[in-house]
Parts: C-alpha cells; structure tokens; sequence
C-alpha cells in the first residue's frame, strides 16, 4: 500500500530544491505503528547535511527567496495550500501508517496544514510597522522583517499541524526555513517537500534533513547560521535547545507540553461537555501536547460525571489506524512502556473504566487501552506528569478558590478550560489560570488556526498560530529621521 501513496523519495533529504543523498550511506527505520512491521527507510541526515542545508537557505536569502515581495510569497503559499488539498487523501493514509492516527483524525490534519499555509499566505502582505510621535522635528517609523534562517525541529505526533503553523508563519514573513523531522514519523514531512517543490517555492526557502536528535538535532540547533529555533516537544530537550540557542544568542519558539486541566462546576452542562471531556484526552491516544488530562469536578455534580464518562469509556475501542476507531496505536513499543509505568504508580488510586482493544489476539501493532482513574489526590503523579498516552484522571473539588488551586498546582501552563453557565466566574477563573490558552465551555475551538497557542512555566514561551506566530518570526527595526 505505501508505494501507491509515495510520490517522493523517502530515502534522501530535500536541500536546495533538489532530493539528495544523505552524506552517510546509513539510515533510520520507520516501523508502523499500527502492525510493528517495518514501513519503509529514511535518510539519516548528519552534520554535514545540515550545513549543506543551512548553506542552501542563506543562498536562497540572498537570492530568489529573499527578493520576493510580500504579495508573491503569498502567491506561493496558496499554491502549496492547494497541493496539501490536491494530495489530501494520501497525505492523510501516510500519516495513518507513519503515525497510527486513526484516518479521520489525519484528515483533519490535513485540513489544517492546508488552512494553515492559506491563513499565513493571506497574512503575509498584511504585517505593518507603525509611526510613532517623537517630536516635530523627527519622523520615526518601524519596520518589521525577517529574522534570517530559521530551524524547525519537530516531533513524530502532529507533522503536518506542526509544520504548516511554523514553517508557514517562518516563510511569509521571508525567513528561509531548515526542517528537522522526528526519526519515529517523518513521511509527511518528506512529501512536504515535494509539495513545496511542485508549487515553485524558489531553491534553499525550505531544506528538510530527517535525523536523530543527537546529531542532526543538536547540530541544527547550534548551528552559528542559524536565526531562530522553533521546538516543539519534550521539557528536558527543549532546555537543551535553549541552551544551544543561547550559545548563539539567538532566539527560540518552545512548545514544550501540558498537564492541561478541564474544570467543571455544578452549573455546567454536563451532557454538552461529556465529549469534549473524554476527546479532549484520548485523541491521538493522548499523544497530545496539549490533551486534557485532568478533569476537575466540583463535588455537586462528580458522581454523575463519573458514572457518565465511565460510560463513554467502556466504550472506546483500540485498532489499527485505518480502521478508524476512536483511537489507534501508540507510536512505539517504547512509548508504550513509559505510560504503562505510570500505570503501575496509579495502584493506589481507583481504575473507574477501561476501553477495549479490537481482537488483541489478531494485533501486533503498539495498542494501548484507554483508562479513567479517580483521584481525591490532586498531586497523584497521574495529576502532575504528562503522560503522553490514553490516561485521564478525574479530580473533586469543591469551590471556586480550590479549583484555581489545583489548576494551577503543576509546573506546566499549556490549556485549561472553564465549563460553567457563570459568566461572572468564567472571567474570574481565565484571569486566575496560569495558561497560554483558555476555553471557556469547550476546548481547543476546534483546531484554531487564528489563535495565538504557547504555555507558560514548563510548557514553554512564545507563541505559536495566528498573527502572533508571524511576530515571533520577525524582528523590529525602528528609524527615526531627523528632518531639521
């Protein structure tokens, strides 16, 4: 089935314009998640592929790329957004083998890679400075403009997603942009390339080098050409990416995780919220950044809210990714360890409900069931590490000042939301939560393409989506002319 899907080479790395050997003649398995089978191989990028890459944007800077107005990179742009559509059924099959998304899922990923890069190349001619009163004798006005070359390392849950909010911001603001995709799912972000090709992006904007960390990974991140880094993934190696960027000093986008709460009070719609509060948990297994972990219950109405979701859980059913269940695989069998771990240090807490693993004597695949815990523990391990998998663990609490208290009790800051018919308390609770991102009865707004998205404490800084991602890209220059 992949070769029906693959327009594009999968064992080289896409610099200059041009697919090319790696430097090295080794490479990185990709195994699928949803049989454990080897899927296909991939370019197993090095140092010098990087530098190769990085050569090839500054030349584009200097050269085609770098002269294009405003008006043109957005012409590009919808090109590329239209070919995300004109390939959206293979796009999404690729993800289903690579990531083991289940295929609805990836579809929507497409339909927000392809939103993405039409938002950002509407945006492009519509970033202004402004003049500022100084005095009558000055004119003093800012410029915005690029920062130069930028470097995305991203992680194997969300390509497509990933790429068109940071790729997509980075090159409508000018900015020639090199690639790091994940080792565990990067086809996706191959045929990007080839996308991007197609729709005439000019040689060097866009350089992707798949790689491990360790080394295609680090050399990016402290490469002294480099201008801005965008990471997205764990705590521990977005500090060391800082720690690269620093050397450089240079700046960086961290999206870096979540122990995102729902918080739910006794005024709330239970049965409106019952769907957002267990999808918002188990979508892509819970191999979400910014997946809602912890459900915080006011005591009025927890008993029912258990027995509800309870019921929703039993019901979800694990398969393969293109059976298109409510959940698929686990990305890896290592992936899958780290959470049954964590299940192993929930054994003193109540397992309130499970879903099933479609004919588990018939799968290989990394399969995982869903499981919903009760806690009257809010520091439980459960309710402070982000578990990265299909676990949720719901929390009582009784007034408004616990909620915050609780909410607000976990090193990260990414998303919350607030479900209540009081609007009075719902303004309270979004100034009080420590968060980047606030919903107020629902969660994530069904995607956002416009809305600014980054964390505060361990979650990361700088934001990504909407206009606010075409700033962090770009860099103020003031002028003021003395004219006396």
């Amino acid at each position: 089935m992949l070769n029906e899907l693959i327009w594009f080479p999968t064992n080289k790395c896409f610099i200059g314009g041009k697919w090319v050997s790696s430097s090295t003649a080794e490479r990185i398995i990709i195994e699928n998640p949803s049989s454990a089978e080897v899927l296909t191989e991939v370019a197993k990028g090095s140092a010098e592929d990087i530098d190769r890459a990085v050569t090839a944007a500054e030349k584009s800077l200097l050269n085609d790329w770098g002269q294009k107005t405003a008006a043109q990179r957005s012409n590009v742009l919808f090109k590329m957004s239209n070919l995300v559509l004109k390939y959206a059924d293979k796009l999404a099959k690729l993800e289903c083998l690579d990531v083991g998304k289940p295929l609805s899922q990836a579809k929507n990923d497409v339909i927000a890679l392809a939103r993405y890069l039409e938002f950002y190349g509407g945006s492009a001619d519509k970033i202004h400075g402004i003049t500022i009163p100084y005095g009558e004798n000055f004119t003093v006005y800012t410029l915005r403009e690029r920062l130069g070359i930028t470097a995305h390392i991203i992680p194997w849950n969300y390509p497509m997603q990933i790429i068109g909010r940071s790729i997509g911001a980075s090159l409508a603001m000018g900015n020639s942009c090199v690639l790091k995709p994940s080792e565990e799912a990067c086809l996706t972000a191959l045929a990007f390339g080839e996308i991007a090709r197609e729709a005439d992006l000019p040689p060097g904007a866009l350089n992707i080098v798949p790689g491990y960390g360790i080394e295609a990974g680090v050399n990016l991140a402290s490469h002294p050409k480099i201008n801005h880094i965008s990471f997205t993934g764990s705590f521990r190696v977005g500090s060391q990416v800082q720690e690269c960027a620093a050397k450089n000093v240079v700046t960086t986008t961290l999206e870096l995780g979540g122990k995102s709460p729902q918080i739910v009070f006794n005024d709330a719609d239970v049965n409106k919220a019952l769907p957002t509060l267990v999808n918002a948990g188990i979508q892509n297994a819970g191999q979400t950044c910014s997946a809602s972990s912890r459900i915080l219950v006011q005591r009025g109405i927890f008993e029912e809210l258990v027995q509800k979701m309870t019921s929703r859980y039993n019901l979800l059913r694990v398969g393969p990714a293109l059976e298109d269940l409510e959940l698929g695989p686990l990305i890896s069998l290592r992936q899958i360890e780290r959470v049954i771990d964590f299940e192993r240090n929930a054994q003193d807490i109540e397992k309130v409900a499970e879903g099933s693993i479609l004919d588990p004597s018939g799968q290989n695949g990394f399969f995982l069931s869903p499981k919903l815990f009760v806690s009257e523990n809010p520091n439980h391990i459960l309710a402070q590490r982000e578990i990265f998998g299909p676990i949720q663990v719901i929390i009582p609490f009784e007034s408004e000042e616990e909620a915050i208290s609780i909410a607000n009790s976990t090193e990260y800051g990414l998303v919350a939301s607030i479900w209540s018919a009081n609007g009075a308390r719902q303004m309270r609770l979004a100034k009080a939560i420590k968060a980047g991102q606030i919903f107020i009865n629902n969660y994530g707004a069904g995607g956002g393409i416009e809305l600014p998205f980054g964390g505060i404490g361990k979650s990361g800084h700088g934001r990504e989506k909407g206009f606010e991602a075409l700033y962090g890209f770009s860099q103020v220059k003031t002028v003021a002319a003395n004219h006396e």
